[in-house]
């Protein structure tokens, strides 16, 4: 009797590649090996401020470097674009830190929401979104329009040996016709809380990491220091591995005439990098203007230490200057 065939072996896709979950998220995979998610379509409740979310993201060896709803601030969504005051609205999740009344839950958590993709361009070496999205208010009415736009490509050379760089950039708009006045808890009297903008969280087991910063190693000490940028490398659970997370300022971006954006950095409670706007100064957020800044994060297998962390931030600088001219 012959003998059939065996079935084919579907092969697996060379470089990198991009499943689109209609009215959900994107898949991007580098080499079959799926390196980050992200959700534009989130299923959050309202006080979590719903908002578009990049999780899980991974190295490119597998390893996971973001973590989504700890129990402690269920609104942290791996890395995310949030901003905890915005005039009276909080488009973070969560309570809202006010002078001399602290932390209060209060019906104003707002959420980012998705219209439309304006291009999806994918490549075996490049992958390039242009996102439009609106600020809602929990009352329902619309505050701001933004353009987002991320490229996501693996560095090449023996430099950047296993790690892949996301170039993301937004502007938006202020639609509401009044005055926003855009901050911090800091601004708002706490102090060493000037959290806000492109916010990561880690997982659990980076607990205790090491910071790094040009010519430096460090802990929560670096919190509110300023910096072109900021190196994050923690331990996995299972192997005892490292990964090293780099955030990289965009020297386009403007902080109240400082050059470089103040970090917020916590290490020995919970891992969370973001280099924040407003952390220490209010911008008043007039009607009809549009604010603009651009960031650069690669993710890397091993522990790169100062050294090897500003060399990939020096390489993922040159894409930023390259390839993610701020968004119309």
């Amino acid at each position: 009797m012959p003998q059939l065939p065996s079935p084919a072996t579907e092969p697996v896709r060379t470089g990198l590649s991009l499943v689109h979950e209609h009215d959900r998220s994107l898949r991007v995979s580098f080499d079959g090996q799926e390196i980050f998610r992200y959700v534009y379509g989130p299923w959050d409740a309202q006080f979590e401020s719903p908002r578009p979310y990049f999780h899980p993201l991974k190295t490119l060896g597998g390893k996971e470097v973001s973590t989504y709803r700890p129990h402690d601030h269920l609104w942290h969504k791996g890395m995310a674009w949030s901003l905890p005051n915005v005039g009276t609205e909080n488009f973070w999740g969560g309570p809202t830190y006010n002078r001399g009344r602290g932390y209060e839950q209060l019906e104003n958590n707002g959420s980012t929401q998705h219209v439309d993709f304006a291009s999806l361009e994918v490549t075996g070496e490049r992958i390039t979104v242009v996102e439009n999205l609106e600020w809602i208010t929990q009352a329902g009415d619309l505050w701001v329009r933004e353009q987002r736009r991320f490229a996501v490509e693996v560095l090449p050379g023996e430099l950047a040996d296993r790690a892949w760089a996301l170039t993301y950039s937004t502007s938006f708009t202020n639609v509401s016709g009044e005055d926003i006045v855009m901050g911090s808890p800091t601004t708002k009297g706490r102090e060493n809380a000037g959290y806000g903008g492109l916010f990561w969280r880690g997982p659990r087991s980076f607990t205790g990491g090491s910071v790094y910063i040009p010519g430096r190693k460090g802990g929560d000490e670096l919190n509110g220091i300023r910096a072109p940028w900021m190196a994050f490398s923690g331990q996995h659970d299972g192997d005892g591995g490292a990964s090293t997370v780099v955030f990289v300022d965009s020297p386009n971006n403007s902080y109240a005439g400082a050059e470089n954006t103040e970090w917020f950095v916590r290490t020995g409670i919970f891992a969370v990098v973001s280099p924040s706007p407003y952390y220490s100064t209010e911008l008043t957020f007039e009607p009809g203007q549009s604010l603009s800044y651009e960031y650069a994060v690669v993710i890397a297998d091993l522990d790169r230490g100062v050294d090897g962390s500003a060399q990939l931030a020096d390489a993922s600088l040159q894409l930023l200057g390259s390839s993610t001219a701020a968004v119309r």
